[in-house]
C-alpha cells in the first residue's frame, strides 16, 4: 500500500512537468546576411560551397521564389521587421526611420520581448547602429566591426611616423583619404575586395557567431525561450575574408555567361543603378578580368558567412537545442555580379530582389522540403508569430507561411511586389509565376520568365 501511495504521489509531481515541458514555446535563431543574392547551394547555384545552407535545408524548407520588399538595406529591413510594405511604412532610403515615419508600428524582436522571449541581437539587423530600435527591441545587442587588417596596419603606423595619430586634428580626413588608396583591400565600401589577412574570429561576423555561442553555452536567455537575430555584415562591400576561402575559388575556374551587346537598346534607363561606376566598370561593357576579380571575393565572404553559420547549428545542437529552435536564413535583398552589366543592388531585376530563403521549423516543417510559390519577406513577422503562438500586431500586410511549411502543396502568393527609388518617384514591380512586369516613370519592362529568367529579352514593346 505505501509502495502504491508514493508511486502516486510520484506521478502526480510528474504530470505538471511534462505538461509545462510540452509547452514550451520554440526557440528562435533568425539569420538575415547583408546583400547576398542567390548564389548559394540552397537556390540551385553550382558553383559555390555553401554547406551549412545545405545542412538547414536538409532539414526544413527551402523557398525558391523569396522576393524583397525594396533591393536596399534600410527599406528593406524596415519592411520585414515590421511586417509592412515600404510604402506602407515610409521607409523608402537608407535615411528614413520607421520610429518617425510610422511611430506605432512594432518590429519583430519587441513583438517577441513584448510577449514573453528574451531577446538579443548582433550585427546588423536593423540598417545601422543608429536605426537600431535598442531596450524597446531587445534584452541585449551588440555591433562588432573587423579587426585592422595587417596591410592596414602597416600603412597607418607609416603615416603616423609622418604626421601623428590618424585621430589627431587634420590628419583623421587624410588618413582616410590616403586609405582609399593603400589597397584594393581598403577602398571599404568604394567597393573594397580581397584578402584580409585575418583569422575567421577576428572579423565581425565570426564575432557575431562567437557571441551567439555564448549565449547559448551560458544559456543567458534563462528560464525564457529566446529570439536571436544575427546580423551578419558580408557579403555587404568591402569584400574581405580570411585569406583561406579565396583559395576556393580561382579566378579562372570561375562560371558565367556574359550579358549580350546591345542589352540596354530596349530597357528604359530607369531601370539602371549606376553604382557599376564605383566598381570600375562601364555600362555594356565586359571587363571579364575585373569581374573575376569582384566575383572571387564575393563567393569568398559567402563561403565565410556559411562556416559562421555552420557553428551557430553546431552550438544549438551541442546544448540540445536543436530540435525546439526555429531557424529562418535569408538575405535583405539580391545582388549584381556584372549581370546586366550591372555591380551591386538598386534595381528590380529578379537577381536583384531574389532572395535565398529557408525556414526550419521543427515539428512543422518536412526535412528536405521544398515549396516553389512566390513568397516575400513582409511575410516572416506572421510566419514566425504563427509557429510561435504570438498575437501579431493587426496591422501586418504579410501573410503566413505555416500553411506551406505543413504542406508543400500549398500555392505561394500570386504576385510578390517590389519597389524601388528613382529621385522622388518609384519604379514598382510585379513578379509572378511566369512575369515579372515593372512600371518605371519612363518606360516599361516585361519578362517571361519561363523562358527567360535572366531577363535579357524586355517585350513590353510588343503588342
Amino acid at each position: 500500500m505505501k509502495k502504491n501511495a508514493l508511486l502516486l504521489a510520484l506521478s502526480a509531481l510528474l504530470i505538471p512537468i511534462t505538461t509545462a515541458a510540452s509547452q514550451q514555446k520554440p526557440n528562435v535563431i533568425f539569420i538575415v546576411c547583408d546583400d547576398l543574392n542567390t548564389h548559394v547551394s540552397t537556390s540551385g547555384y553550382p558553383h559555390i560551397l555553401t554547406p551549412a545552407f545545405t545542412q538547414l535545408a536538409e532539414s526544413g524548407m527551402t523557398f525558391s521564389r523569396t522576393y524583397c520588399q525594396y533591393p536596399v538595406c534600410g527599406p528593406s529591413r524596415a519592411s520585414f521587421l515590421s511586417g509592412l510594405y515600404p510604402q506602407s511604412n515610409g521607409v523608402l532610403d537608407n535615411s528614413a526611420d520607421i520610429r518617425t515615419t510610422r511611430p506605432k508600428a512594432i518590429s519583430i524582436p519587441q513583438a517577441f520581448k513584448d510577449q514573453g522571449y528574451w531577446t538579443a541581437g548582433t550585427g546588423k539587423i536593423f540598417h545601422n547602429a543608429k536605426a537600431d530600435h535598442g531596450d524597446t527591441a531587445w534584452n541585449e545587442f551588440s555591433w562588432f566591426k573587423d579587426d585592422e587588417m595587417p596591410i592596414e596596419a602597416a600603412a597607418r603606423k607609416k603615416f603616423e611616423a609622418e604626421h601623428g595619430p590618424v585621430t589627431k586634428g587634420k590628419n583623421r580626413k587624410a588618413w582616410n583619404e590616403l586609405l582609399l588608396t593603400v589597397s584594393t583591400q581598403t577602398r571599404n565600401q568604394m567597393a573594397g575586395y580581397g584578402p584580409s589577412g585575418l583569422t575567421d574570429e577576428q572579423h565581425a561576423d565570426g564575432k557575431n557567431a562567437k557571441l551567439v555561442r555564448t549565449w547559448l553555452d551560458e544559456k543567458t536567455y534563462g528560464d525564457k525561450p529566446f529570439f536571436i537575430a544575427v546580423g551578419i555584415h558580408k557579403p555587404h562591400v568591402p569584400f574581405l575574408a580570411p585569406d583561406r576561402y579565396f583559395d576556393l575559388y580561382p579566378k579562372d575556374r570561375l562560371k558565367f555567361d556574359p550579358p549580350p551587346q546591345g542589352l540596354w537598346d530596349n530597357i528604359p534607363p530607369s531601370a539602371v543603378s549606376k553604382r557599376y561606376e564605383s566598381f570600375g566598370f562601364k555600362l555594356g561593357v565586359e571587363n571579364d578580368a575585373l569581374r573575376r576579380e569582384y566575383m572571387q571575393a564575393y563567393h569568398a565572404c559567402i563561403s565565410f558567412i556559411d562556416a559562421q553559420i555552420g557553428t551557430i547549428f553546431e552550438s544549438l545542437k551541442k546544448n540540445g537545442l536543436w530540435e525546439n529552435t526555429i531557424i529562418v536564413l535569408t538575405s535583405d535583398h539580391g545582388f549584381h555580379l556584372g549581370d546586366h552589366f550591372l555591380w551591386g543592388k538598386v534595381t528590380l531585376f529578379d537577381i536583384g530582389a531574389r532572395v535565398p530563403l529557408v525556414i526550419r521549423a521543427p515539428g512543422v516543417s518536412q526535412p528536405g522540403s521544398q515549396a516553389t510559390g512566390l513568397v516575400e519577406l513582409v511575410d516572416l513577422f506572421p510566419t514566425l508569430t504563427e509557429l510561435c503562438g504570438l498575437t501579431p500586431p493587426d496591422y501586418l500586410q504579410g501573410k503566413s507561411l505555416v500553411p506551406m511549411l505543413k504542406d508543400t502543396t500549398t500555392p505561394g502568393k500570386d504576385v510578390a511586389y517590389t519597389v524601388v527609388s528613382r529621385g522622388k518617384k518609384l519604379g514598382k514591380a510585379i513578379y509572378t509565376e511566369h512575369w515579372r512586369y515593372t512600371l518605371w516613370p519612363d518606360g516599361e519592362e516585361l519578362y517571361d520568365l519561363t523562358k527567360d529568367i535572366v531577363e535579357h529579352h524586355n517585350l513590353a514593346k510588343i503588342p
